[in-house]
């Protein structure tokens, strides 16, 4: 009998994590089990397959459990076992509980027999007494009228109270919600008032809040107001015609990271088919009639000859400041750096494990990467090499933030956020409060508020003032995989406007 492999089952538990959505545990299987290595075909290997498989083997053992030596075929009492029997009991405990279950089935049958028997003695009986019961009901039914009609007229009465009751509180409630819808006409009216009831900082840390920018000390500017109602909700849904829509195609595998260049008419995503790609979106390019325009694209490719080797999945990407250089980070574990124009500029490698996330920071001298080696690293782009590899994660590092130019903020699968600044061997800040994985941490504008979200369902706004968080927000019903702040308030180019935080899920 063909038995199967190891190598091919930790494929199918590859494909399986893939395909319920737990992209984290199916990287660290597929760098551990060597995915990348394996000749399996995926492309031949069905959805579901491992379910699949494991259901027929379940099926399997059930048919041999009911199936005994001198049985040639399944006969009226096969009996359905539970799956959990099936995998914790061998295949003679299994037939002896099939056995069981049979002697159970047919001593209920036996009593079902008996009881039939003794109803067709009682129904003749009871033949006998409805004669005699149907000529009492008659003269029952004859007083009954009698006694309804006496309270008819009653009922009658206390029904029309009843219903003047319940009017009159429906006319409350209409009251209530013209009351409701007065209040609420007067809070669209005076914003300004609301948005001082949810402030995320108080007025004593605004007074004193100070950062870091570059090793020098600078009063920041004061924190956003961050309106925790949904002012946008009372916004009708905006709807864009498919005329307005253009489909980028060029890929082979899924798109796992896009962002558009600081210039704005360049767009970079990254795929799982070894690839990073440059599109040059023209202006009006989404209009009618600009559809069958060819394209201007440049393809990165992250791995020569092959492209579909697992390990060089293009999982991260980031532009800097300028939109003269691209970076990109791969499952091989290697940050890339490209020019505008396609050509490899710089290799950076050290992670021992797939890179989540990169950054650039504002000045662009320095590049951040996180990793599933538990580690981030901040790189020296202009001399090549890294400059200090921090390691205060007990769990693959998800994401990283920079907060100036040098510190910076990493979340990780340990349910913890630590922010750091280079040169510094300790994190200056550790924020605990979650309690599932930190899939991503976003500093606000200023650099005075991190926002993070989290598989436990709740996104949480941190202050470098407080060590607890200042807000948690828990309006979701599934894990948040992605969070970003508004382009608004201080230090934009919108100062006047709120700060808003979007967070999404899958």
């Amino acid at each position: 009998m063909t038995s199967i492999t190891s190598v091919e089952l930790n494929y199918l538990v590859f494909r399986y994590l893939q395909e319920s959505g737990f992209m984290h545990s199916a990287f660290t299987l597929g760098y551990e089990a060597g995915i990348n290595k394996c000749t399996i075909d995926g492309n031949l290997i069905p959805p579901g397959a491992l379910i699949t498989f494991v259901q027929k083997g379940l099926q399997y053992l059930e048919m041999e459990a009911n199936l005994s030596n001198n049985d040639v075929e399944m006969d009226e009492d096969f009996s359905f076992l539970q799956p959990l029997d099936i995998i914790t009991k061998d295949v003679n405990q299994l037939r002896q509980m099939i056995k069981e279950k049979r002697k159970n089935i047919q001593k209920d049958r036996d009593k079902d027999k008996d009881k039939g028997k003794d109803k067709d003695k009682d129904k003749d009986k009871d033949k006998d007494k409805d004669k005699d019961e149907d000529e009492d009901e008659d003269e029952d039914k004859d007083k009954d009228k009698e006694a309804d009609q006496e309270h008819e007229g009653e009922r009658g009465r206390v029904r029309e109270k009843e219903r003047h009751e319940r009017e009159k509180e429906r006319e409350k409630e209409r009251e209530k919600e013209t009351e409701k819808a007065e209040i609420n006409k007067e809070r669209e009216k005076q914003p300004e008032e609301l948005a001082d009831r949810d402030m995320v900082v108080d007025q004593e840390d605004k007074d004193a809040v100070k950062r870091e920018e570059n090793g020098i000390s600078v009063v920041g500017p004061e924190p956003m107001d961050i309106a925790t109602t949904s002012t946008l909700a009372t916004q009708e849904a905006c709807e864009i015609p498919n005329s307005d829509v253009t489909v980028l195609e060029g890929h082979t595998s899924e798109v796992c990271a896009c962002a558009w260049s600081p210039t704005g008419s360049l767009l970079a995503s990254g795929s799982g088919d070894s690839t990073a790609r440059i599109w040059t979106i023209a202006n009006g390019l989404c209009k009618s009639g600009a559809q069958n325009s060819p394209l201007n694209v440049l393809v990165l490719k992250h791995v020569k000859g092959r492209t579909n080797e697992k390990s060089k999945d293009v999982t991260t990407l980031d532009w800097n400041g300028e939109g003269t250089l691209l970076a990109t980070g791969s499952y091989d574990g290697q940050a890339r750096i490209w020019t505008t124009n396609g050509e490899l500029r710089t290799t950076l490698s050290k992670h021992k494990g797939p890179i989540f996330s990169l950054k650039w920071n504002k000045k662009g001298d320095y590049l951040l990467t996180g990793s599933c080696d538990k580690t981030a690293i901040v790189w020296d782009v202009k001399a090549e090499e890294w400059k200090q590899q921090f390691d205060f994660h007990t769990g693959p590092t998800l994401d990283v933030d920079w907060c100036n130019n040098v510190s910076f903020a990493t979340s990780s699968t340990d349910h913890m956020i630590y922010v750091c600044k280079i040169g510094e061997i300790h994190p200056i800040k550790t924020f605990a409060g979650h309690k599932g994985e930190v899939n991503c941490v976003k500093w606000d504008p200023t650099g005075l508020l991190l926002a993070s979200c989290s598989d436990d369902i709740t996104a949480k706004i941190w202050c470098l003032k407080q060590d607890k968080y200042v807000h948690d927000l828990r309006e979701h019903s599934k894990e948040i995989y992605a969070i970003r702040w508004s382009p608004t308030g201080p230090g934009t180019n919108n100062p006047n406007q709120p700060l808003i935080l979007a967070r999404s899920n899958i």
